[in-house]
């Protein structure tokens, strides 16, 4: 995925260094745009081995509306469970528990889950009830009837309730496209951040495989994802990481494939998606920044 690799090369040499919320510090741009061709591969990146099935499972539990981690705990998807645990460290119940064994009691006692393990109204939640709207069955509706409109749109982003959430959405905003010809579909996500190393790859990932599913629902063949940011950024403590997938040559995208029987978007399961021909360079790890 040269579009990936270009934009690290971008920000190490026109970024600026920058404090942040975490503490940690980065290297940021402002303003940035990729573009993927789904008809050329599906994109997962390829200069690292990616989580892919934790990507997936994540996707499907947004789309569940669900915002408590216990589904995705049970699954063995650790992508939430930083959150949830600093916010018990700050409370007067936490009694030195590791993360570990944090997660390891979500896991098994449902009461504790329900009150530790919610993470607020994040994506799932104003996917499917923003304000009493659910996003997704508009925009599956909409695409079907009025293939044209310009308002086929899903926000993430409520002002009313991010102060109750985990994490304010980073993948703020996304639009589809249907071509003028009713054949093909395209996606456009705006990110108001990302963070390059760790945060973006799944998020190309997720966004196309939401692309594929939606297409295939409406009727239509996924074309382009467009992926738009705002403040992209490289966190101090993995420019070694970076740098060391810019050493890496691209490998062949692989291919996705869905059941091609499954007609709504809800009834998506793991099972129904599969992934062929993923060939990466070996995995490189990071620290998550809080």
């Amino acid at each position: 995925m040269k579009q990936y690799l270009d934009l690290c090369r971008y920000i190490l040499d026109h970024g600026q260094k920058r404090q942040d919320r975490t503490g940690t510090g980065t290297i940021s741009t402002f303003g940035y745009q990729m573009r993927f061709n789904l008809q050329e591969g599906f994109p997962l990146l390829t200069t690292k081995k990616v989580f892919y099935r934790g990507i997936f499972e994540e996707l499907l539990w947004f789309l569940s509306g669900n915002t408590n981690i216990r589904p995705l705990v049970e699954k063995n998807v650790k992508i939430w469970n930083e959150w949830p645990y600093e916010a018990y460290k700050k409370l007067p119940e936490f009694a030195g528990e590791t993360q570990d064994e944090f997660i390891e009691r979500i896991r098994t006692d449902e009461v504790f889950a329900q009150k530790y393990g919610d993470l607020g109204p994040v994506y799932g939640k104003q996917w499917r009830d923003f304000g009493g709207v659910d996003q997704i069955s508009d925009l599956i509706e909409g695409i079907r009837k009025n293939p044209f409109s310009r308002r086929h749109m899903v926000v993430a982003y409520n002002p009313a309730e991010v102060k109750d959430m985990a994490l304010p959405p980073c993948h703020s905003l996304f639009q589809f496209y249907v071509s003028a010809d009713g054949k093909k579909l395209s996606c456009q996500l705006y990110q108001r951040s990302g963070d390059l190393f760790l945060g973006v790859p799944f998020n190309i990932a997720s966004y196309s495989l939401l692309l594929c599913m939606v297409a295939q629902v409406c009727g239509l063949e996924p074309y382009e994802f467009i992926h738009t940011f705002g403040d992209v950024h490289i966190y101090l403590d993995h420019l070694d990481q970076i740098h060391e997938q810019l050493e890496r040559t691209p490998r062949k995208l692989p291919k996705l494939e869905l059941n091609r029987e499954i007609t709504d978007i809800f009834d998506f399961k793991y099972e129904d998606i599969s992934i062929t021909g993923y060939d990466p360079w070996p995995a490189i790890k990071g620290k998550v920044s809080v």
